[in-house]
């Protein structure tokens, strides 16, 4: 008998005149454990965990508009090429969104929220308090792409491989039927980041505030960099390598070393 993940049937739940997609109630779910995890956390560092509920407010629709500009603008062709739509790009529900732009545009927003409001805690206890639920956020997220039945890698036959839909396989892959989970791979290292920044706080201690969302970032890039290896989903390339492998790569890269110094300048004044 073989083994494999099925891949749901069905990826909305039809309510009469009302439609609920399953990829857009994980990312709603990721972000109220988020939001309840970073009031528990700020508070813990002594800041007042109602003022995270104004910071959500306006730092969950910036970050969810830099996540859909990201994946618009890597990938054009899908809403501005032959057959594509520009209407599309605002089908969020439908799957594509970027981390990179989602952290990128969701810490712009905010820092200025933080710079025009007085808050109880500098930024970067924030970041310090907001890093493991980003990465829990992530993981629960993912398993959004599991019921759109996308986003998996290359073929395989281990027991926990990710049964794919024909329709779905794309070009060059329809005489295989299973594939590696790389939804399941994220998740599962999202949770495991998230679970060493919260109970393993040692770059706090020794590189400052600040230094847990560092090491959450090159963390998460790392471990990005290897599953954007194994996917096969249509992207953009550069270089023969995926846009995302080159970024995470370098973002990997600038954080580690951000982390490093940081912690070699804060053991000189100890």
């Amino acid at each position: 008998m073989n083994k494999f993940i099925p891949t749901p049937s069905r990826s909305v739940l039809e309510l009469g005149f009302f439609t609920v997609h399953f990829y857009a109630l994980c990312i709603l779910l990721g972000i109220a454990a988020a939001i309840w995890l970073t009031q528990r956390r700020y508070a813990h560092l002594g800041g007042q965990k109602d003022e995270i509920g104004d910071f959500a407010i306006v730092v969950v629709p910036m970050g969810i508009i830099g996540g859909r500009m990201y994946h618009v603008i890597s990938s054009p062709g899908e809403y501005f090429g032959a057959g594509g739509s520009p209407l599309d790009a605002l089908k969020i529900w439908e799957g594509g969104l970027g981390i990179w732009g989602a952290i990128l545009i969701g810490a712009l927003a905010g820092f200025v929220f933080f710079r025009v409001k007085k808050r109880s805690l500098s930024f970067s206890f924030l970041a310090d308090a907001i890093a493991p639920a980003l990465a829990i956020a992530q993981g629960i997220g993912r398993f959004g792409n599991w019921f759109n039945g996308e986003l998996f890698g290359r073929p395989t036959t281990l027991p926990w491989a990710l049964e794919i839909p024909a329709a779905k396989r794309g070009s060059g892959f329809s005489e295989f039927a299973t594939f590696h989970p790389t939804f399941l791979y994220e998740a599962i290292w999202c949770f495991a980041i998230a679970t060493l920044m919260i109970y393993l706080p040692y770059f706090k201690r020794v590189a400052g505030s600040g230094s847990v969302f560092l090491f959450y970032v090159a963390s998460y890039c790392l471990g990005r960099l290897a599953i954007e290896i194994i996917r096969i989903d249509e992207a953009n390339q550069f270089l023969g390598q995926r846009i995302n492998v080159w970024v995470a790569g370098s973002i990997f890269i600038i954080s580690s070393t951000s982390l490093i110094m940081r912690r070699r300048a804060n053991r000189k004044l100890l």
